[in-house]
């Protein structure tokens, strides 16, 4: 029996949660180890874990896979998860990308000062109804399928659905002129891998609080 995957970061979401995602969607479970001192990252590096210097880590397959790109595309094609071919696999990286663009400003703000906190997730709001969700409504208009690429369940249907939940834990009406995306989120959530990984007590992470927010700064020593 093959081991299990094993994630190497912090007891919290940062740059894991969209792989812990992808890996619960796929119905694959895994172990987590959590850093939470400078010595156990310090070690990491010295046995030479992560090439950059940078988690998250991901050990699978007999590799230790960093950078959070490469460990992406790497489950979503071995759990075929990222399209039917070359075409199918550039337009999921395209949402996949314009998606991560959208979250990222979600996951900095919390290391952010009040005032610019509050300012990154006024502008991660506004993003999301102007900018992002537009384009995934139109898409799902056009596409008239219940996915976004082919009409297969992917990594861009997963990932769309995490930003979705991360939006609407700042606005929870976000997705009032947004019927497709409203019916989108209520589809993708049933699917039966994900409806267990949005119950409590799985291994989804809560929003960042102080304490995450601290333990992160003194280990990597920001």
């Amino acid at each position: 029996m093959a081991a299990k995957p094993k994630l190497w970061y912090f007891r919290g979401r940062g740059r894991m949660e969209s792989i812990r995602w992808l890996l619960a969607a796929a119905g694959v479970e895994f172990e987590e180890e959590f850093l939470e001192t400078r010595e156990q990252y310090e070690k990491l590096i010295k046995d030479g874990y992560l090439l950059f210097d940078q988690v998250p880590l991901v050990e699978i397959d007999g590799m230790r896979l960093t950078q959070s790109r490469a460990i992406l595309s790497y489950l979503a094609a071995k759990y075929n998860l990222y399209g039917k071919d070359l075409k199918e696999t550039a337009r999921i990286n395209m949402y996949t990308d314009g998606l991560q663009d959208l979250m990222m400003i979600i996951i900095q703000a919390a290391f952010k000062p009040p005032k610019e906190k509050e300012e990154s997730i006024a502008l991660a709001q506004t993003k999301a109804k102007t900018r992002y969700f537009p384009v995934f409504e139109k898409v799902l208009k056009q596409h008239g399928q219940d996915f976004l690429v082919g009409n297969k369940f992917s990594w861009a249907d997963i990932q769309l659905l995490e930003a979705i939940l991360m939006v609407e834990e700042l606005n929870s009406s976000v997705l009032s002129d947004f019927p497709l995306l409203k019916a989108f989120k209520t589809r993708i959530s049933n699917i039966p891998t994900i409806k267990k990984f949005l119950q409590p007590g799985s291994q989804r992470k809560p929003p960042p609080d102080s304490h995450y927010v601290k333990v992160v700064r003194t280990v990597l020593q920001l």
